[in-house]
């Protein structure tokens, strides 16, 4: 996929100019204009304005592995869906998620210090979480659970949840969530989990 066709018609479609998409994300327009006849690339974290803008995930811009034809996909075909600071490695176990209602993914979690704060959040749909190794620590309303290997949780996601690793050992997860939100932002926040 060519990024900056793929912004043009984001943006076009949405009724944006170049103009107020510039303003948005602090990007010239000359270098809008550049990229978006291919004459330029650009840094992730600025492509992540944009998808911020326009409505899309970061990984809409990347055709592997959320959209292949294969129904199978490989253990060693696991491609890392997002890392987060935090300590997160987040894999997909899907190889195309377009058009999907399910996001299955595989959850790497590193230590964490248990000073350290745990802020709940809450989103529209359901989850489902099974932990593979390791201790998991969740929190479901201010409640918290010690999650052990072969221990699942499944709930709403309308309730205020988080979880994290108080161990000294990484913990494994899956973790499979409603709505899509690779494809369907208006419900999902980027930052959430």
């Amino acid at each position: 996929m060519n990024i900056g066709i793929e912004i043009k018609k984001l943006r076009t479609e949405k009724g944006i100019t170049l103009k107020e998409l510039s303003e948005k994300s602090e990007l010239s327009i000359g270098f809008l204009s550049q990229l978006e006849r291919g004459l330029t690339t650009i840094a992730v974290d600025s492509l992540e304005k944009l998808a911020d803008i326009l409505e899309v995930h970061l990984t809409h811009f990347f055709d592997y592995p959320h959209k292949r034809k294969d129904k199978v996909l490989r253990s060693y075909e696991h491609e890392i869906l997002d890392l987060v600071e935090a300590g997160f490695i987040k894999y997909s176990l899907s190889p195309n998620l377009e058009n999907k209602h399910l996001v299955p993914r595989l959850i790497e979690i590193l230590p964490q210090k248990k000073d350290e704060e745990i802020l709940s959040y809450k989103h529209e749909g359901e989850e489902f979480i099974y932990v593979l190794e390791g201790i998991l620590t969740v929190y479901i309303n201010g409640e918290r659970h010690e999650v052990y290997p072969g221990d699942s949780v499944h709930m709403e996601s309308n309730i205020e949840h988080n979880w994290a690793n108080y161990t000294n050992k990484k913990v494994k997860l899956l973790a499979v969530n409603t709505p899509n939100y690779i494809y369907n932002r208006k419900y999902y926040s980027a930052d959430a989990e």
